[in-house]
């Protein structure tokens, strides 16, 4: 288990370990193995957890990214213009919450306050919005830079958009899905002219990322999260939305979008991880209720990126029957004050599916399809590195 303390501590597998390293080193690890040893079984929560005092001890940041942590609420500053109701947005939450399905112990298709965090710092940045500004650089025609003010003013965009972290485990709790509020990264970057095919989103925190500017062209720069301004834990004032794409690449605290003429690597992929392609397609089992009647329910959330999600098959008993389950209704695609057309999908679905025990111990197995009928691998990898978990989730239940 040593090696994969070293492996979590240092970025790439194997990495080696120098000899000046400070005693609270050891400390951590033992803590870290002693974590994951006791409970082999524990959570992702859990594991993060665990992590998060490691990184305490030993002052790492770049676990607080690639495994998330457990910070209290921050305050942040509320504009005037995004004070109080908009309707349109209390119109699309009001939906999301109709389609939503009624299943115990299965998260909202709007998970709110309680969407992951995931960050390179232990305390995240308090930005001055008077102070911030959004600038376009590199291979371009001419800068451009915008002030908070400045993108307000422009037609906002409402959009449901998911998040995966590709630090996720196979049926970890690194996935949710909000209402966010913005505007379209092209609108921004097209008055730059940009003449490179690949872009580094920069943020105040010293966070980076690097991918193909083929990737924007559904981006979104989003600086409200359902019916409120951008919390400070997610980016405030302005963070990133690529649709379809590992979440790393959504940068937060936004503050410089920078073409490239070529490939460069970004923060994580210098440490060995390749999650700036699109999500692998994933059908989450994460509750199971005991009827009244004596039946079983189990439930989850299914995301394939902008291919959407067409199917989820649920099989009982490890055999080869697999039973359609029923899917929650697709949400909007979004709207916008300037009337254009709808925005590309990127969000999840709910599935739930109910059926009689059989006696004793069973195992249930899920997996989906998904907008282009393609069926989501078999092949387990419940470890994230370098591409991002994949595989069929399977679960025991006990009647």
């Amino acid at each position: 288990m040593t090696w994969l303390a070293i492996t979590i501590l240092t970025g790439a597998p194997g990495a080696a370990v120098g000899a000046g390293l400070a005693s609270a080193f050891v400390v951590a690890v033992g803590a870290l193995i002693a974590g994951f040893e006791t409970a082999p079984d524990s959570t992702s929560t859990a594991r993060r957890q665990v992590l998060g005092s490691v990184a305490a001890a030993l002052g790492v940041g770049i676990l607080g990214y690639m495994l998330g942590d457990g910070k209290s609420p921050q305050s942040t500053p509320e504009p005037a213009s995004l004070r109080g109701s908009d309707e349109k947005i209390q119109e699309l939450l009001a939906i999301a919450d109709k389609r939503s399905l009624d299943v115990a112990g299965l998260k909202g298709l709007v998970s709110g306050d309680g969407f992951y965090e995931v960050d390179i710092n232990n305390v995240n940045p308090a930005v001055d919005v008077s102070e911030w500004t959004l600038t376009v650089t590199g291979n371009v025609e001419q800068e451009v830079t915008y002030s908070y003010d400045d993108i307000l003013s422009m037609d906002r965009e409402y959009r449901f958009s998911t998040l995966r972290c590709v630090s996720d485990t196979l049926n970890g709790g690194e996935m949710d899905n909000d209402l966010w509020t913005g505007v379209p990264i092209m609108d921004l970057i097209d008055e730059a002219n940009p003449q490179g095919e690949f872009v580094m989103l920069r943020a105040v925190d010293d966070y980076y990322e690097e991918f193909a500017v083929e990737a924007l062209r559904d981006g979104f720069l989003a600086y409200g999260k359902n019916d409120g301004v951008l919390p400070r834990g997610h980016g405030y004032p302005a963070r990133a939305l690529i649709p379809g794409h590992w979440g790393e690449i959504s940068v937060k605290w936004i503050n410089e979008i920078q073409i490239l003429d070529g490939p460069e690597k970004g923060f994580w992929e210098k440490r060995g991880w390749h999650g700036t392609g699109p999500v692998n397609t994933i059908a989450k089992l994460h509750a199971v209720n005991h009827l009244d009647n004596g039946k079983i329910q189990v439930g989850g959330h299914a995301y394939a990126g902008t291919r959407g999600i067409e199917r989820v098959e649920v099989s009982v008993s490890g055999d080869d029957a697999w039973n359609t389950a029923t899917l929650s209704e697709k949400l909007p695609a979004g709207t916008s004050t300037a009337g254009s057309k709808p925005p590309v999908r990127n969000a999840w679905r709910q599935w739930e599916f109910t059926y009689n025990p059989p006696s004793g111990e069973h195992t249930v197995t899920v997996r989906a399809v998904d907008g282009s009928g393609a069926l989501q691998p078999q092949k387990q990898s419940d470890s994230p590195y370098p591409k991002g978990s994949t595989g069929w989730v399977t679960r025991t239940i006990t009647p």
